[in-house]
């Protein structure tokens, strides 16, 4: 079972494979370290930047397909609505190893 779903990022390609691996490069470059930023602002207690790191991250974790909103909606809300912080690290946990999991696979896939 594959850790992402590339059909939107192939869509916007639109049949250019080096526009596509660009595409998956810059996942590459710029995800993992959004994901490690977020927890570290999480694990400081700072929901206005934990917020932005995941508000940032939505539309590539989106093209990607790894199904993780329900995830970025805890981390949200804890920063938008004041809510306690009680599911907001095990949601950046499970965004963290996903996108780990992706990155993975996706090295693997393209050759990188």
């Amino acid at each position: 079972m594959s850790n992402y779903n590339l059909d939107e990022v192939k869509e916007m390609a639109g049949g250019d494979d080096e526009f596509m691996l660009v595409v998956v490069q810059t996942f590459l470059e710029e995800i993992p370290p959004d994901v490690k930023a977020m927890e570290e602002a999480i694990a400081n207690d700072n929901p206005s930047l934990s917020y932005q790191y995941a508000h940032k991250m939505k539309p590539n974790l989106q093209m990607f397909g790894l199904n993780l909103m329900d995830q970025i909606k805890v981390i949200e809300a804890w920063s938008k609505q004041g809510q306690r912080k009680g599911d907001v690290p095990e949601a950046a946990q499970i965004i963290s190893k996903k996108v780990d999991l992706a990155c993975e696979q996706l090295k693997t896939d393209f050759d990188l």
